[in-house]
């Protein structure tokens, strides 16, 4: 188990520009090492899968690994498994005992049609890969896709180890599982990787989805639950795995959400659970966002 102190990070803290590029330089060494070894392996496993849970970010190590493999001189394709979840109207698969979609379901995806598609891009066959509008929860046309002959072939979802979607595949397939690994420690107390990967949650969802951070505290219970049925059972399947823990992380976020998880503790009745995301980031000194690449990981939650 990987720790570090909060005065680690404080001392780091002081060089903002120097603590950014050793972290980024950490992330970026884990990216590079997988990528030597799908590279070796493309002739006959061109599909990558990368699965990971909320907030592990997925989309960035995606484009990371592709980046480099391009740097190869291989032709890398990146695909988000999002864009084969089913409209609202066909989800009842999805549904648990009280009626209620199950949003966090492998059901609410178009199962038939993804494991197609997996078989279509080993054998080199064009496919059409749809597009998902979450707003209107509908799924619309989109864009024609063909492995070509020592192409590789990306695709990160949170349902992308599972045998249901996936089926027998991993004769042509090489697996990715990626998810915050490391703990912040003060004194005797540990701040779990999940509290980081909420953090990044709380984040995008009030920059970019409008929730209030109760909101989000609510939601993340659903998808805790989803994650502990549908991706932790799976994740072993996995051929390697990345710690997407950013050092200089939590201080980014510091000033951002301090205010309004202040706000939080008041009106949202189970706070005591997330207590320790405000406990912590308050022992920290902050970074400015600007100081933050914009290529990095962590804009995957600030933008």
């Amino acid at each position: 188990m990987k720790c570090v102190s909060i005065e680690q990070l404080n001392n780091a803290v002081s060089n903002p520009q120097k603590f950014i590029s050793e972290s980024e330089k950490v992330y970026g060494e884990q990216i590079s090492a997988v990528a030597e070894k799908i590279y070796e392996q493309r002739s006959e496993r061109p599909i990558v899968l990368i699965s990971g849970p909320s907030g592990s970010g997925k989309t960035t190590s995606a484009a990371w690994l592709a980046s480099c493999l391009r740097e190869k001189g291989c032709k890398a394709h990146t695909i988000s498994m999002d864009n084969y979840f089913l409209p609202m109207e066909m989800n009842e698969a999805a549904r648990d005992k009280d009626g209620k979609i199950d949003f966090e379901s492998p059901y609410r995806m178009d199962i038939e049609l993804f494991k197609e598609h997996l078989e279509k891009l080993f054998h080199e066959v064009e496919i059409e890969i749809p597009t998902f509008d979450f707003a209107e929860q509908a799924r619309h046309a989109g864009y024609p896709l063909k492995r070509e002959d020592g192409d590789l072939v990306i695709i990160e979802g949170i349902h992308a180890l599972n045998p249901l979607l996936t089926g027998e595949c991993e004769v042509f397939t090489q697996g990715v599982y990626v998810s915050v690994r490391t703990r912040i420690q003060s004194g005797e107390e540990l701040l779990h990787p999940s509290k980081i990967r909420l953090m990044r949650r709380l984040m995008r969802d009030k920059l970019y989805r409008g929730r209030s951070l109760s909101e989000t505290f609510e939601f993340f219970k659903s998808v805790e639950r989803g994650e502990n049925l549908y991706i932790m059972p799976y994740k072993d399947r996995a051929d390697f795995d990345i710690d997407t823990f950013i050092e200089y992380e939590a201080p980014v976020y510091r000033d951002i959400l301090l205010p309004e998880l202040e706000s939080a503790s008041k009106e949202y009745a189970d706070y005591a659970q997330y207590a320790d995301i405000e406990k912590f980031l308050k022992l920290l000194k902050p970074i400015d966002r600007e100081f933050v690449p914009k290529d990095a990981l962590v804009r995957e939650f600030i933008g």
